[in-house]
């Protein structure tokens, strides 16, 4: 029996390599992963010319994913540069890498980083149009954008994120609010700017359908972008966030009559007793679709240190129903990232996502604390630094201020609390002051 795209296998009952895949990943029974599957709750982002994607599903019940942004610009179009932080996202375990690329070869940069990476790929597409045609973005054609789009999907990409929630009656929204912000998204900007100049319909809102033929033609994942996405606390769950992700949801329901999978994505800045009502609002809203979130933000007035005022908001998120997380770093608001940027916002958004997982009760999630407990209690170095999500900065620490006796650190020396402990139930005396 054949199937066009993951979502159509699922509810064909067909258990594909990827399918298999992760029900192995995540210890969930397969026909259970499917039902998910089929209903749109859980994803497998995987195009076809993809070769060597090593397949995660996002969604429902599963780990809670991270995704990593990086690519050229004007400002540093330096390949190399970006090809060594695609290495550093793949080795700290990014199930996910977005290339933003938006100036000079994209489409080698693209290639090359296809061809090395199993994580799943993802693009935004309209940031390529610009350079790609070398035009003012009001000249750009409703057709060249759609050749842009077939040239992402053809390479290989896995998940694109396409803004076609923005139609006019929001953008009229958009026109009238009293936001501080306005729209901070860049492809949001981009479409705004092209429908405002050219008193058009936002074409991947009009021409819908043109976009679900190519998605289901590869099998790619459809990110619905949230161009409407508040820029600080002040903007959040206004008018023109709600009434852009109502649309969204009717746009989903569309892609799942053609078994094209979808991703919804949010917020953004955001209050942190705002988060929760989020998380629920977007899971009605659009039907169960997973919900992918830039942090969120949960104050305004910590650059850079954004990446703890995302992992805090992205823990809560997660704990309340978000599957997807984009990383930040503490360069966010400020400039590119390098490496030690990446690092950083890396291993925060790591972080808040296992914090949300723990809350979610995913299978493995507690047990992998419980062993570092344990390993803590046995005063086991070397264990813990093997259990550690980045082993190296442990022991980086300890050996930087080695304590005079092994089983104690140089904070509390021999009065360490689980060194006393152990001794006392060994039978040990106990010496503090030789």
């Amino acid at each position: 029996m054949s199937y066009t795209t993951q979502m159509d296998a699922a509810r064909k009952g067909i258990v594909t390599k990827e399918i298999e895949t992760v029900a192995r990943k995540e210890k969930m029974d397969v026909q259970r992963l499917m039902g998910l599957m089929a209903e749109g709750k859980i994803i497998i982002p995987a195009n076809k010319n993809h070769k060597n994607l090593d397949p995660e599903g996002v969604g429902e019940g599963l780990r809670t994913k991270i995704n990593v942004n990086l690519g050229i610009s004007k400002d540093c179009h330096d390949i190399e540069m970006e090809m060594d932080k695609v290495r550093l996202a793949l080795a700290m375990k990014a199930e996910a890498i977005m290339d933003l690329s938006c100036f000079g070869k994209t489409w080698e940069f693209r290639k090359r980083l296809i061809e090395i990476s199993p994580a799943m790929i993802g693009t935004v597409p309209i940031y390529d149009a610009v350079g790609f045609y070398d035009k003012n973005i009001k000249d750009i054609t409703v057709d060249e954008f759609f050749k842009v789009v077939e040239r992402h999907v053809e390479d290989g990409v896995d998940f694109l994120t396409i803004h076609a929630g923005l139609n006019r009656a929001t953008a009229e929204k958009i026109k009238k609010s009293e936001r501080i912000t306005s729209i901070v998204s860049r492809g949001g900007s981009l479409l705004y700017t092209w429908m405002q100049l050219n008193d058009a319909e936002n074409p991947f809102y009009e021409h819908y359908d043109r976009l679900l033929d190519i998605c289901e033609k590869y099998d790619v994942t459809l990110s619905l972008g949230d161009a409407c996405r508040p820029g600080c606390i002040n903007d959040s769950t206004d008018a023109c966030q709600v009434e852009e992700l109502i649309t969204l949801g009717e746009l989903t329901k569309l892609a799942w009559k053609r078994n094209v999978q979808v991703m919804i994505e949010g917020p953004g800045h955001m209050a942190i007793d705002e988060i929760a009502g989020n998380m629920m609002m977007e899971k009605r809203l659009c039907h169960g679709a997973p919900f992918y979130v830039l942090g969120p933000l949960i104050t305004d007035v910590a650059p850079g240190y954004d990446h703890i005022t995302s992992a805090i908001g992205g823990a809560i998120a997660a704990a309340n129903g978000a599957d997807f997380l984009c990383y930040v770093t503490p360069a966010e608001h400020l400039r590119l990232p390098d490496l030690e940027d990446m690092k950083e916002g890396i291993i925060a958004s790591r972080i808040a996502a296992h914090a949300g997982d723990i809350a979610k009760k995913i299978p493995g999630a507690r047990e992998w604390d419980n062993n570092m407990s344990r390993a803590r209690a046995a005063l086991d170095w070397n264990k813990m630094f093997e259990l550690a999500m980045d082993p190296v900065k442990p022991k980086a620490y300890r050996e930087s201020s080695l304590p005079e006796h092994e089983d104690s650190c140089s904070m509390c020396g021999k009065m360490c609390a689980v060194r006393n402990m152990n001794r006392i139930r060994e039978g040990k005396d106990i010496q503090l002051n030789d």
